[in-house]
């Protein structure tokens, strides 16, 4: 069967460079090795395919046959002298794709100098739920890692530098060889910054940072909750080797709350009444974020029943009205009685007698219960 054009197969036109011929035969690679498509029983024909066109294409000698004198121009056995070498480019097209595949860090024989982003910062910042509610600007110290004034970063001692790892010859990688496998690994010496320094510095001891604390102006949006996260970019520790800086992650707490608990932008709080207000009814003072309110409780109010005041709540951060406030009555009985108040609980008792239905009707329901429990 006679052979398809290496251009055609590779889809590039004749005049491509050997930068487009090596991502055209890249992207078919990935798109065809055998290991990717173990279902595909013409996978394993269209990689080869590609790969005796990038084998051939890539070689300025053998393109130049190729050109001339088409597919009989690299044939051996034709006498034009273009015989084939195996799978020498191979690795050389592929290594930046297994270098991706492995972790790698830039190309083959790129030296990316070990520089690593600086790691993030979390600090726990405690607020009060006046603050969280309406917001507020606080001012936070934090440990960091700062560049070393001595060194100025580099970790090695004034009047000396550091030099290339001898092991990785500064690039903080090695490679390793497998057949037309190119793996790559992080240098165990230099740990992937690919410096190796003599000397280091007294005052860092080769780090190039030093522990260090700064103040920093933070300010708390209204309508916070407990969780929330407030990111301040670049805040976070100093990079390594000109790596850029970490960020800094404000996580909000708040404090527990005298009056109200808080639920989501609702507000919860327990507001003890008299006796003689659940019964008789009458107008008390409900405290809100804002100040007093002025509430009228209506007659024959039990504990445990719930008011809720509209819009006396908190206005969420990501929300666009206020919450409620919620007020849980909770009828106390009175303590520390005088003679005269016990005899006219008495008497309140004496006319109430034989009137449990209609004056106590929870009492009379729960005692119906009772009854109707034990003589079952």
């Amino acid at each position: 069967m006679a052979k398809k054009d290496f251009y055609e197969v590779l889809g590039v036109n004749r005049d491509a460079s050997e930068d487009e011929i090596k991502k055209a035969y890249r992207k078919l690679a990935m798109k065809y090795h055998p290991d990717r498509n173990p279902e595909n029983p013409t996978a394993e024909g269209k990689f080869k395919e590609a790969k005796e066109a990038y084998e051939i294409l890539s070689d300025a000698q053998k393109r130049a046959a190729y050109d001339q004198y088409g597919h009989a121009g690299i044939d051996p056995q034709a006498g034009f002298g273009g015989g084939g070498q195996g799978f020498g480019n191979f690795a050389d097209a592929f290594g930046g794709i297994f270098d991706e595949i492995f972790g790698g860090r830039g190309g083959r024989n790129g030296n990316h100098g070990g520089a690593y982003r600086g790691a993030d910062l979390r600090y726990n910042l405690e607020i009060t739920l006046e603050q969280a509610a309406k917001g507020t600007e606080t001012k936070i110290r934090i440990p960091t890692m700062e560049i070393c004034e001595t060194c100025r970063g580099s970790g090695a001692k004034p009047g000396t530098e550091a030099r290339a790892c001898p092991s990785c010859g500064g690039s903080g990688q090695l490679h390793l060889q497998q057949g037309f496998f190119s793996i790559q690994q992080t240098c165990s010496r230099c740990h992937g910054s690919g410096r190796f320094i003599a000397d280091p510095c007294e005052e860092c001891h080769g780090n190039g940072r030093v522990k260090k604390h700064k103040m920093l102006a933070v300010k708390i949006p209204a309508g916070v909750d407990e969780g929330d996260r407030i990111r301040l970019s670049g805040e976070g520790e100093h990079g390594v080797n000109g790596g850029p800086p970490g960020d800094l992650y404000v996580q909000v707490h708040l404090k527990p709350h005298t009056v109200f608990a808080r639920e989501h932008n609702d507000l919860h709080c327990e507001v003890p009444i008299s006796f003689t207000t659940a019964a008789l009814g009458g107008e008390i003072e409900i405290p809100t974020l804002d100040g007093a309110a002025n509430f009228n409780v209506p007659p024959e109010t039990q504990t445990g029943r719930v008011f809720r005041l509209r819009g006396k709540g908190i206005k969420g951060l990501r929300s666009h009205t206020h919450g409620d406030l919620l007020c849980h009555m909770v009828v106390e009985t009175p303590v520390r009685l005088t003679d005269r108040q016990k005899e006219l609980l008495r008497e309140l008792e004496e006319v109430s007698r034989g009137q449990d239905g209609k004056h106590h009707p929870k009492a009379q329901s729960w005692m119906d219960k009772v009854r109707d429990f034990f003589n079952s």
